[in-house]
């Protein structure tokens, strides 16, 4: 946990999706089910998807250019990268040097590196980076999150699962800013990872060997979520940690302006406004035209907000979300 205001300005964000708009209805008529089965289920209305051509650099690359332009800056201006992708393009070599590299900054000119919590990333990332600038380590850094969601998911075993999902990609441009200009209040991480196995996906690292164990690696490629277990975790812990998140900024539930949170579910959202007693109005609810974006939701979020006009200057702004491994993450921001 930060307790300590770090004065940080956000000097810009972005964010992209596919242009192909995927219905539930239409996936209901593809697996042969009754219309309106998967909205049901899912709560998630449409979803943004990526085709065969479609690539998560190209996405990355979109969003930090918006956010760049947004900030008024160039990739000359840039000297920390950070990509925070629940999944990354490649286990080696990490994804935010190729995202670099395309968006033309000098080799040399930045630090380029990633950090994955999961659907946390983003905040995780953001909290590395304000830190860094904090320190004088870095004077402006991009943090960018691209996931695509739609591929490895259980179609055949948990439909309802997989129809949740959606591709995107966001960034944030921040700077150093002075006394008087926004600043991040607080911020805290806490993991429960009794439910470790509820939430993931195996294969891909170096838990299972693709030569050696070939039935077992395709058994784990795919998206597995247990959402009775993941629902047990939030429901007994997620109060209490916002609750200390709040303490922490020094603010009430009254005082925050608008809550930006992980787009989980619909079903998560609702659950999360009844835990913390927020109210519906200053929830930002995408997630039933966009699904669960990964660690691009927060982030996609934050800039579909920004560009409504619900967040302006003297904001306070709560990022909260949850991720696989269990972890809860949160962000106190005045903007």
């Amino acid at each position: 946990m930060s307790g300590d205001i770090r004065r940080l300005r956000i000097a810009g964000t972005g964010h992209f999706v596919p242009s192909r708009v995927l219905l539930s209805t239409d996936l209901d008529r593809e697996l042969g089910l009754e219309e309106g089965s998967l909205e049901r289920l899912s709560g998630v209305f449409s979803r943004h998807v990526c085709q065969a051509e479609d690539d998560q650099i190209a996405m990355a690359v979109a969003a930090a250019n918006l956010a760049m332009q947004k900030a008024g800056m160039g990739p000359e201006d840039i000297d920390l990268v950070i990509g925070a992708c629940g999944v990354p393009y490649q286990p080696l070599p990490t994804t935010a040097p190729l995202v670099m590299d395309r968006l033309g900054i000098a080799a040399g000119r930045a630090a380029a590196f990633d950090v994955n919590a999961s659907c946390l990333s983003f905040l995780a990332a953001v909290d590395l980076a304000a830190d860094r600038i904090e320190m004088g380590r870095a004077q402006v850094a991009i943090v960018f999150s691209a996931d695509i969601a739609s591929r490895a998911l259980p179609w055949h075993d948990q439909p309802d699962v997989a129809a949740l999902f959606g591709d995107g990609a966001a960034a944030i441009v921040l700077a150093a800013a002075s006394e008087g200009d926004s600043s991040i209040r607080a911020s805290l991480m806490r993991s429960y990872p009794s439910a470790y196995d509820a939430c993931g996906i195996g294969a891909g690292g170096t838990r299972f060997d693709f030569h050696r164990q070939p039935d077992e690696f395709a058994a784990h490629a795919s998206f597995r979520m247990d959402g009775k277990a993941l629902f047990r975790v939030t429901h007994r812990h997620f109060p209490r940690f916002v609750d200390e998140l709040l303490t922490a900024a020094g603010w009430t539930a009254d005082d925050v302006d608008l809550v930006v949170p992980h787009q989980a579910s619909p079903l998560a959202l609702e659950h999360m406004i009844r835990q913390t007693g927020m109210a519906a109005n200053r929830v930002v609810n995408i997630t039933t035209r966009f699904g669960n974006q990964i660690a691009a939701s927060i982030p996609t979020a934050l800039d579909i907000a920004w560009a409504d006009g619900r967040i302006s200057k003297g904001s306070k702004l709560l990022m909260l979300g949850t991720s696989a491994g269990v972890s809860f993450g949160g962000m106190a921001i005045e903007v």
